[in-house]
């Protein structure tokens, strides 16, 4: 098998895609994971994995990884390809899966369907509320396989107080933990949020926050951060940086906020949990939440709100009920450990593998041509030096107002 995750920076698309590959080779089956060389390349040696590094070339599809991957299959005789997200779907599409027809799976776990991936090629989907959406339009067949976690690696024994210690949290201050991407796209509006309600709160409360991971948002961040700092005459904000390992921070934690598998690992580790989106969304998880999320995925978007009162509230609600917290760590360990452990994820992922084996690819031209279509569409607007540079200006307004105080943005037209 060909496990190719989008990239290997540090993401929990990726963790996935490499814990997944992990778990199938322990039941018995070769397996490469490629992929364009990041930090979580020493994360697939750590979990006894090989590695075959892709060629770095930018555009989507990439060519030079077309023809990569085509050799890799008759090298390797390989008999299937599971790739994560649609432009790594393309990759082994054309090629491997078009011309030598071995069998390709792909795997979707961003927040929208996106019309890129042929329509023939089996899809596995992150939410149930997705894949009702891609089966509107997609041909093959399409399965819902939730972010698995490792539970046995991400358990409440962990020990956080080193990580407490590493940053000054004395034991009678709140640690509020967010472990993410500094990400401008899909990130920025909780960031921002997050760092707002600390500021709410740490007049009335002993609130530090601690925001785990690296990105292009972090400058911008960093000086909203500091604003806050010198507003309070201490420490509120940290960021201090990704970390490949963030389970002790996790562990270290009196409240974790976050989104995705981030805030699926905090619940494994048994940390009480405000799951962010966009546009204001944040939610308790607890029993009356759990269906919303377990639908549309750990993420959400609301209203747009101004301000972080939303946030600020749900947190300030959370530091005044110990035993509510508590409770809301336990509940959470055992939802994650019943509906989202790796090997229950893995033995679905596996009879998904059986089945796409024994269905013969159904490949179509028209079908590969509106594919690339699409794809040389948007790679010709992603080149293209007025869009490049409305993207850059328009990133650069966001970041300003990131810095100002001011949020959320009002874009110019």
């Amino acid at each position: 098998m060909l496990v190719y995750p989008h990239d290997l920076s540090i993401g929990g698309s990726q963790i996935n895609a490499i814990d997944l590959a992990a778990a199938v080779a322990e039941a018995g089956h070769d397996v490469i994971v490629y992929g364009i060389p990041g930090p979580l390349v020493s994360y697939i040696e750590e979990r006894g994995l090989r590695y075959v590094p892709a060629r770095p070339l930018k555009y989507r599809p990439a060519p030079s990884r077309i023809v990569q991957i085509a050799a890799l299959v008759r090298s390797e005789r390989i008999d299937l390809i599971h790739a994560y997200e649609w432009p790594t779907c393309l990759d082994a599409y054309y090629g491997a899966g078009l011309l030598l027809n071995v069998p390709l799976l792909c795997t979707v776990l961003s927040m929208q369907v996106m019309p890129h991936v042929p329509a023939s090629v089996p899809l596995i989907m992150g939410t149930s509320d997705l894949a009702i959406e891609a089966r509107k339009t997609h041909r093959g067949q399409v399965w819902v396989l939730e972010p698995p976690i490792d539970v046995e690696r991400d358990t409440p024994l962990l020990d956080g107080k080193a990580f407490r210690n590493r940053h000054g949290v004395a034991d009678e201050e709140f640690l509020v933990v967010t472990v993410s991407r500094l990400a401008i796209d899909l990130k920025l509006d909780a960031l921002v949020r997050a760092i707002d309600a600390a500021d709410i709160l740490a007049g009335s409360y002993p609130l530090r926050l601690i925001l785990l991971g690296d990105g292009p948002a972090r400058e911008a961040l960093t000086t909203r951060a500091a604003a806050v700092n010198r507003r309070h005459g201490r420490e509120i904000v940290m960021l201090p940086g990704a970390d490949l390992d963030p389970r002790s921070a996790y562990a270290a934690a009196d409240l974790v906020i976050g989104m995705g598998s981030s805030a699926l690992r905090a619940l494994a580790i048994a940390r009480p949990l405000i799951v962010q989106g966009e546009q204001a969304f944040s939610e308790i998880f607890e029993p009356s939440t759990v269906e919303l999320f377990l639908r549309q995925g750990f993420y959400g978007l609301a209203d747009g709100a101004a301000g972080a009162g939303r946030l600020a509230a749900q947190i300030e609600g959370l530091i005044k009920d110990p035993a509510r917290r508590t409770a809301l760590g336990r509940f959470g360990r055992e939802m994650v450990t019943k509906r989202f452990g790796l090997q229950r994820a893995a033995n679905l992922q596996l009879d998904i593998y059986r089945q796409v084996l024994t269905e013969p690819p159904r490949r179509r031209l028209i079908e590969a041509m509106r594919s690339v279509r699409l794809a040389l569409m948007l790679e010709i607007a992603n080149h293209d030096p007025f869009e490049k540079r409305a993207k850059t200006s328009r990133e650069q307004e966001v970041l300003a107002t990131v810095r100002s105080g001011i949020w959320p943005p009002v874009l110019r037209d």
